[in-house]
């Protein structure tokens, strides 16, 4: 198999205890072949670039996950974009978005810090990788505002295939994760049965977003390969069609071989 892993917290599943050594072995040989790691904010950067520079199989993204804005975001913007302007190495922005679930009344700084996101991805063309929970129609306005010519992915979508389309609409990719390993998630499995194969791709959201049948446990980039088993049995296509066609529009989309 040649999977691909677009988001998977590498950083965060270290800190649960699990060896990244063993980690990086087990998905190899479970079928990924590339992972994408996911910056939350400025302490992450350091660790996960690390990692892209350790391991060829993994690489990472620079961003400010919504649920990590604070009042020193401002000056982690100037630093991305100071690190942008040097050449950085990451293959997207991201983890970036809005997250209007909890209720933390930061909406308007959470909206400030995502448009600042999508102008560095505009400006550097590059890829996001999209985070949104109680915030859709929000989210799409500022994707009509501000158009990304690289695409990115809505990852860990959860939701219905006319909303899915909406995203596809603006240029995206959706992340099928492990949620449609579950039978009551009928909405997501139902949606994603139908949605055009060129615009998925898979992932694990490690350590999070564990799947049917592993809750309590610690998720881990090697089991994309139950998230894809599930998800043939939504679609019509051979598994090998699925894997070249998700990988392939992946690697276009981060520009790695």
């Amino acid at each position: 198999m040649n999977l691909m892993d677009t988001h998977c917290h590498l950083d965060l599943m270290v800190q649960k205890g699990i060896n990244l050594e063993q980690a990086l072995v087990e998905a190899t040989q479970a079928g990924v072949a590339k992972i994408i790691v996911p910056g939350i904010d400025a302490s992450n950067w350091a660790t996960i670039k690390q990692y892209a520079k350790n391991h060829a199989m993994v690489e990472w993204a620079i961003g400010i996950h919504p649920m990590f804005v604070s009042e020193t975001s401002a000056d982690q913007l100037v630093v991305m974009r100071e690190r942008l302007e040097q050449g950085e190495t990451c293959v997207a922005i991201g983890e970036c978005g809005l997250d209007f679930y909890h209720g933390r009344n930061d909406e308007e700084r959470q909206t400030y810090v995502l448009i600042e996101q999508l102008k560095l991805a505009q400006q550097y063309q590059l890829p996001v990788l999209l985070h949104v929970r109680k915030a859709h129609q929000e989210l799409l306005k500022l994707l009509k505002k501000y158009p990304l010519t690289r695409g990115g992915i809505v990852h860990g979508f959860t939701g219905s295939y006319e909303l899915g389309m909406q995203y596809i609409q603006q240029g995206l990719c959706l992340g099928v994760g492990g949620s449609i390993t579950y039978q009551r998630a009928q909405k997501t499995r139902d949606a994603f049965a139908r949605f055009p194969l060129e615009r998925l791709v898979f992932e694990t959201d490690a350590p999070d977003m564990p799947l049917y049948g592993y809750q309590g446990e610690v998720n881990q980039p090697k089991f994309a390969k139950d998230v894809l088993s599930s998800f043939i049995l939504l679609r019509n296509e051979t598994e090998q069609t699925i894997t070249q066609k998700t990988a392939k529009s992946a690697r276009k989309m981060f520009e790695i071989g």
